[in-house]
């Protein structure tokens, strides 16, 4: 039994696409080599009836081909789906795996954290408890209601609430493009990482058994695990351990975990299994007009400050260069706004940090505790445009999210220059209204691509984050159609 109620998935079917193979119904088989000239009329006849019907042809195929392209002209701020109810990638079939990896994790939410009960955040199918009476303090009451305290490590519940009502679900393997594996490993390693005496093999027991068991699936055997994939609802450097007495899992370096693709809040930018997938966020309309609400709300707002900053300094980093830009924003207190966000003050049920990005045309987007932070994506959903320091902090990270031009709705600032004494405001107020303006526009037009929907199935005309990141992982599997991995 899996830990979210299992609904019967709509079955989609897709148009039936001419294949050349079919040609030969098309009026060819019946043409003959006779020349004699009491026959050229009947041939000149037969010719034209067949252009006409291979010209048809073609119109078909053409039709189709643009129905499945994976680039979908947007008619309107919600970024739409333009293929309906078809299935161009293929489908997923996700496997029915033991409780121990999944449902029993959420059910020991009490014991998943050594300093904190994890059950208020696991709730509601991982987006957390509403935080609508707080949010309502900043933002109209229709609106507040899409918003709840959701945990940036939540996402593989989220997940797997999606997947299984997905339009493109299959219940019969034999049909499906590609497989997925229903593990919380996030969930279950975080109790061992913040704990003293736990040892290597506690990190890795969820792991090592999932890989035991999917190993001895038929279909896994078929691909070698190379159409299989699931979601690690944390960075990709809290699996890759390479020795015992270091942080984290080594589950990415298991032998069987070689060819499966990994959904991670953080990828490694050079390992091809690892895609990077946004960090959930507070945000989680249920319709397609709660979106068109928010990216008016949003783009209407009256950002009365140049540029702000939502963190904390790191006093355990040698030159810490958050320490850096918070002294330019005390410096700046007419043109920057600082939230403290130490001892997870932006986490705990506070609007202080979107609060501030509405009200700012700029946030600057440090690196976090690794390279990427949360605070890119609350900041961008806000309208705000990122400042960022570090390529790795999202241009080498989601490049199925993000436009494909930086400069179209970012600003990138070389960390160097700011410690030689570059100051952020130097470099944001050369940047012309227009521009801002585009660039912001920018970044609302593809706000559906960063969010969750909180919906079992998406909504219609919507792609979000999880619509995205799976139709990126089918596709996949169509590209490396008659490629062998070792």
């Amino acid at each position: 039994m899996l830990p979210i109620p299992e609904a019967k998935p709509l079955m989609w079917k897709p148009p039936k696409i001419v294949e050349a193979n079919d040609r030969q119904n098309c009026g060819f088989g019946f043409l003959k080599p006779h020349f004699s000239v009491h026959r050229r009329c009947t041939l000149l006849l037969i010719t034209v009836v067949v252009l006409q019907i291979f010209l048809l042809h073609i119109g078909i195929t053409a039709q189709n081909v643009r129905r499945s392209s994976p680039l979908t002209t947007e008619t309107s701020s919600v970024n739409t789906l333009s293929i309906g109810g078809e299935c161009p990638y293929g489908k997923v079939f996700v496997y029915e795996i033991p409780e121990f990896f999944n449902a029993e994790i959420v059910r020991n939410c009490d014991s998943l954290n050594p300093w904190y009960s994890r059950c208020d955040a696991l709730t509601n199918y991982g987006l957390g408890k509403s935080a609508a009476a707080e949010m309502s303090d900043i933002l109209p009451e229709k609106i507040a209601a899409s918003w709840y305290w959701t945990d940036q490590f939540s996402l593989e519940v989220i997940h797997h609430r999606r997947i299984l009502n997905y339009r493109c679900r299959t219940l019969t393997p034999e049909s499906a493009s590609a497989f997925y594996i229903p593990i919380y490993t996030g969930l279950a390693i975080e109790k061992y990482l913040f704990t003293a005496n736990s040892t290597a093999a506690d990190r890795d027991r969820h792991c090592d058994m999932m890989l035991d068991w999917v190993k001895n699936q038929p279909f896994f055997k078929k691909s070698n695990g190379l159409d299989h994939f699931t979601t690690m609802g944390r960075i990709s450097w809290d699996f890759r351990r390479s020795r015992d007495q270091d942080w984290g899992s080594s589950c990415i370096y298991k032998p069987a975990m070689r060819n499966i693709t990994r959904l991670l809040i953080e990828r490694n930018p050079w390992d091809y299994f690892d895609i990077g997938v946004p960090y959930p966020t507070g945000f989680h309309p249920s319709s397609a007009a709660d979106v068109v609400n928010w990216q008016n709300f949003v783009r209407n707002q009256n950002r009365s400050t140049l540029f702000c900053f939502a963190g904390a300094t790191r006093a355990s980093v040698k030159s810490d260069f958050r320490s850096i830009l918070l002294r330019q924003c005390a410096d700046e207190p007419g043109s920057c706004r600082a939230v403290d966000c130490s001892s997870n003050k932006c986490e705990r049920q506070s609007s202080a940090a979107m609060e501030a990005f509405l009200g700012s045309d700029f946030c600057l987007q440090p690196r976090g505790d690794s390279f990427t932070r949360r605070s890119v994506f609350d900041c961008m959903i806000a309208g705000a445009i990122p400042v960022f320091f570090w390529q790795r902090t999202a241009y080498m990270q989601y490049s199925l999210f993000l436009p494909g031009e930086p400069e179209s709705y970012s600003v990138y600032i070389d960390r160097g220059a700011v410690r030689s004494g570059t100051t952020v405001k130097s470099v944001l107020e050369k940047i012309n209204k227009v521009k801002v303006k585009n660039m912001r526009e920018k970044i609302i037009q593809n706000i559906p691509k960063l969010i969750y929907m909180n919906s079992d199935e998406g909504s219609e005309g919507i792609r979000d984050a999880f619509d995205v990141a799976i139709e990126g992982v089918l596709r996949r599997s169509i590209d490396r159609q008659g490629y062998k991995w070792k």
